[in-house]
């Protein structure tokens, strides 16, 4: 298996690699994946991963050809369509080489694989899904039983005690306009509060998370325990399990906690939340993709390839804080 990143298209693989294990137990299954992702599926049982760090340059190069040691595969899943994958595919011996579809493939993918996944689905998981279909096997269950560690489970309790209801932001992805803003993220927040649920931040150490954090806290009026840059990812799934919903925009913390059985109130409007939204329940999330289609491109959702984001300054801003709030307020605990 090919698929570097991101982190939530690794835990989106996840249920493919569960259904190969079930047909096949003792197939050796080895997958090429990126250094953050393989810390975030370390422990994943009987499988072989192989790190590639992408801003190694050459030298990483010559250390994933080192690692491949000019081993040959029977069959390689090449499950990412950007230039560099495909580039780094061409370094992998293997008899058959499975990608994506016609419509799907873009960026020299075609070039690159000598069989493809049958067309249809929609939602990322589904699609990785396919990839077992060219060897007679049908992705009929999605399972993901992440593995976290005991150690980050006790941590994230020490983090989130008791039983009292949670709100856990996430409120930045990897892309700045995917984001809602501070002050949105604080009303919603504010709201949560006043109903008595306890409110806190999550995020990683870039300075774009430590800055949209700092700003919500001091647009809000309650309370909120601050953990951006305090986790590591085993803790972050373990934090993301323990809370009672998470609010984010398209990000990879938005589908671990889906992985991890937390409910999901997801932001979309940049992207496609048919596509990429929490996979098991896509009922509390917002939905603005068409409309920012047809208000930025000019066309439908329905004409515009799969996987076009719709980033321009301002597109987030078509999602309300009434809507958000209203959307809480379906979300029912848990006695």
């Amino acid at each position: 298996m090919l698929r570097l990143s991101a982190l939530g298209d690794a835990t989106h693989a996840v249920p493919l690699v569960r259904t190969l294990r079930r047909a096949w137990p003792d197939v050796p299954i080895t997958w090429i994946i990126g250094k953050g992702e393989a810390k975030l599926l370390e422990g994943l049982e009987n499988i072989e991963f192989i790190a590639f760090d992408k801003k190694a340059g050459w030298a990483g190069l010559r250390d994933f050809r080192q690692k491949l040691g000019g081993r040959r595969f029977e069959v390689l899943f090449q499950m990412q369509l950007a230039f560099r994958a495909n580039l780094l595919s061409a370094f992998i011996q293997a008899d058959r080489r499975i990608g994506f579809d016609h419509a799907r493939s873009k960026e020299g993918h075609s070039l690159f694989i000598n069989e493809r996944i049958p067309a249809g689905g929609h939602h990322v998981l589904d699609v990785f899904g396919k990839f077992c279909e060219p060897l007679g096997l049908a992705q009929n269950q999605v399972e993901w039983n992440l593995p976290v560690p005991a150690a980050a489970r006790e941590w994230a309790l020490e983090q989130l005690p008791g039983e009292q209801p949670t709100l856990l932001i996430s409120p930045c992805s990897s892309h700045a306009l995917r984001n809602w803003t501070p002050e949105r993220y604080a009303a919603v927040a504010d709201h949560a509060a006043s109903k008595g649920w306890r409110i806190a931040l999550c995020g990683g150490r870039s300075q774009l998370e430590r800055e949209t954090g700092s700003a919500i806290q001091a647009a809000m009026k309650a309370p909120v325990i601050d953990l951006i840059g305090k986790d590591t990812l085993k803790q972050l799934l373990a934090l993301l399990e323990r809370a009672t919903l998470v609010l984010s925009p398209d990000s990879g913390p938005a589908h671990m906690a889906n992985a991890m059985g937390t409910k999901v109130l997801g932001l979309y409007a940049c992207t496609d939340l048919q596509r990429c939204g929490p996979y098991s329940d896509l009922s509390y999330s917002s939905d603005h993709y068409d409309e920012a289609a047809r208000k930025f491109l000019g066309k439908p959702s329905s004409e515009i390839p799969w996987g076009k984001r719709v980033e321009f300054p301002g597109v987030m801003n078509l999602i309300t804080i009434e809507e958000v709030i209203a959307r809480f307020e379906t979300f029912r605990v848990k006695p």
